[in-house]
This record gives structure tokens, sequence and C-alpha cells, in this order.
């Protein structure tokens, strides 16, 4: 069978791309509670107007009650208030409820605008919530471990009788927030406060107020609701994360950097995984991130100065390798034209695709297994998709582009 016999072809129509992701998914067993899209460029119109049309088609056809992208998860809920209850003004909550910049695409500004057009008219059972998946973390670092350890800390305060740990003064232990952010603690470890007597401290108090949130979770959802102790127990997992990444920081080790990658990633499992399971009893989730975030092939990026690139285990990955398993399942994205080098696999799929096309992965795979050699696209600020990355997605959403 040929490559382009092998794609599930669609156009602008969204009737054309509901049917064929319907026998797209029709192939996926057990159906997912986790459908994972992903992009291969932050920068591309193409891709977030594609989930938008996927999203529509999955809440109206298959039951799905909730999105979350790759947006820091403690500003998502900004963005939740907005589409499922109208709180807040729709530019405030793109500039605050976004970050990595992401509230200035106009895909994310449409997004929105359907989502609440969509809720208002729903029961709220029915109402598509919103999440974001991400931590607050930048290419230029992290910020300082305050909001979320103090937002953790003073839930537990007002809903318990009494915190079975002594915090003693938070505000000596954090000190000044500057000291955490430093413009270039991402390059130089020296500029770094995450291994100091207080950042070990502030490690074990956030260890101990997550362990309060598990045991103590009964009393906390009866004082309060399911919602609240979600969001506040978000903030514990955050603060967590946040002082493991100072510490990494702070490492000369030469792991350093693929670790700060794989903590990342870590904390967006987790956040995955939480989203899962306070969703499920409504319907499915889809997810969307950038490829590197998602597939279940071990991720890798470039980097100056490292010849073989950085390499590390990916939310997808690591939530796949979860009790979720199976039921994480993942469309990868990828985009080519007529510039694209005949041998490759953008080129490839460029000349078997007029528009746009989903390709089951396996089939796709197979379809290439003798075509050796494919060279790999040199894209700027892109992670090109690689042949021998198929099998760590289930599906390619394959978009032509001119050029």
């Amino acid at each position: 069978m040929s490559v382009r016999d092998i794609g599930l072809h669609f156009g602008d129509d969204l009737a054309e791309l509901g049917s064929a992701l319907d026998r797209l998914l029709d192939g996926f067993r057990p159906a997912p509670a986790l459908l994972g899209l992903g992009e291969p460029a932050h920068d591309m119109a193409e891709f977030p107007r594609l989930r938008n049309q996927v999203l529509r088609h999955l809440v109206e056809h298959h039951g799905y009650r909730s999105i979350t992208v790759e947006s820091d998860h403690l500003a998502g809920t900004a963005v939740d208030d907005y589409v499922t209850g109208g709180v807040g003004d729709l530019d405030d909550v793109l500039a605050s409820g976004f970050t990595h910049e992401f509230g200035t695409l106009p895909g994310n500004r449409e997004l929105l605008e359907w989502l609440r057009e969509h809720n208002a008219r729903a029961a709220p059972e029915d109402r598509v919530r919103f999440y974001g998946f991400d931590g607050p973390f930048e290419i230029t670092g992290a910020p300082s471990p305050r909001a979320a350890l103090t937002a953790a800390h003073a839930y537990l305060a007002e809903h318990l009788p009494r915190v079975p740990y002594d915090a003693g003064d938070l505000d000596v232990l954090l000190g000044d927030d500057a000291a955490w952010t430093h413009p270039e603690v991402m390059m130089d470890p020296a500029h770094s406060i995450g291994d100091t007597g207080e950042a070990r401290r502030l490690r074990l108090l956030a260890d101990d107020v997550l362990s309060v949130y598990e045991f103590e979770a009964p009393t906390l959802i009866g004082a309060t609701s399911e919602v609240a102790y979600f969001r506040a127990h978000a903030h514990a997992r955050t603060a967590r994360s946040v002082l493991r990444y100072h510490a990494a920081l702070a490492s000369t080790s030469p792991a350093r950097l693929p670790t700060l990658l794989g903590l990342r990633d870590a904390l967006m499992a987790e956040h995955l995984r939480a989203i899962v399971a306070a969703e499920e009893r409504r319907g499915p989730c889809l997810v969307f991130a950038h490829n590197a975030h998602l597939q279940r092939a071990r991720s890798h990026m470039p980097w100056w100065g490292v010849s073989e690139g950085l390499h590390w285990w990916s939310a997808g990955a690591l939530t796949a390798a979860s009790d979720l398993g199976g039921r994480y399942r993942l469309i990868a994205s990828e985009y080519g034209g007529d510039g694209d080098a005949a041998d490759s696999l953008q080129g490839l799929l460029a000349r078997a695709v007029p528009g746009r096309a989903f390709f089951p992965a396996a089939p796709l795979a197979d379809a290439l297994a003798d075509a050796r050699g494919l060279r790999v696209p040199s894209r700027p600020g892109n992670i090109p998709l690689e042949v021998a990355e198929l099998r760590g997605a289930d599906a390619v959403a394959f978009v032509r582009v001119a050029g």
C-alpha cells in the first residue's frame, strides 16, 4: 500500500475532518481517556486551528469534556473560570492565563471564544473545562517557589485544626524572590540558590505539605470542594517540583540540562494524571502540546555546545508508562511542502497529501521500513519528526503548506 493510500485525507470542511477522525479513532482500542495532539512548532497557525477543529468534533461526537494545553497549570485556572463561568475579561485572561506568550496566538483566542460560547449553552455537567498542564518554567529558569508553597500551606492552615509539621517562618526561608530568578541561572549554576541550606529545608517542607494533602484528602474535600482541593493540591505539587528544579539548576553535573528537561516533563505528567482522574467521570480529555512533550519515543532537542543534543523522557512517555497505559493515545503532527526534499519524511508526505490527512502510525512506519537514510530537514527553532519516532505515536496529522 502506498503512503498516499494510508492517509485519511480531509480538507477545510469540519465534516470531512470529523469523518477522517472517526475512522482513525475507530482503530484505538480501548478508547483513550487522554488523547494527545502534538504540534511540530509553536509558531504555526495551522496546528492550533487543527486543534480547535478536532476539539469541537470530539466534544460534539465523542463526549470529550476537557482540554489541557502546554501552559502553566496554576495560571490556567483563570482561563477555566472564564470559559466555564464567564469570570473576567477575555483580553485579561489571555494575558494572565497563558504562559510562554501563548495568549497572543489567534488560535488560543478562538479556542476561548468557542469554549465560552459552547459552555454558555451547556448544562453545568457538560461544560468543557480548560487546564494548563505545564509547570511555571521558562527557558530562562524557574520562578521563586513562594507563590505555590505559601498558597499550598495557607489552604491546609485554613481547613485543618492543626498542620502536622512546623513550617517555621516561610518568608525567612524564601528570602528575596530576585535571588531565585537570576537571569543567568540557566547557563551558570553558580547563580542558583537552589542548594543552599534554606532551599534544602524548603524542599523537605514542600514534601511534608504534599503528604498532608494525600493523607488528609477526605477532610480537605469535605471542608471545601473537589475543585478547591484539586487546585490547592496543584499548588503543592508545583511547589515541590519548583524546588527540585532549583536544586538541579545549582548542580554542576554533566546531566544538569537533561535533568531539568526531565523534571519539567515529570511535573507535566503528574498534572496530566491528576486531570484525567478529576475528569474521567465526565469524559475523555484532549491534550495539546509540542510533539516533544507528548511522544512515547525518547525526546531530543539541539542545544548549544552539546553535539548530540539533549535527550529526556517526555510527559507522554511517562504517562504511557503509568497506570494510564493504553488509555493514552497520541496523534503527532508534522508539515511539509514542495520545498522539502523528496528523500525526507516531510517531503514524502507532502507529495502524498493534497491538503491535510491523518496517517495511522504503524502502517505508515511499515510503508517506510525500506526507506533508508531519509534526511531530517534543518528547521531552526523546530524539531522535525523522524521516521524512527513514528512508533512512538499512534497516528500522524500532516498538513501540507506552501513552499
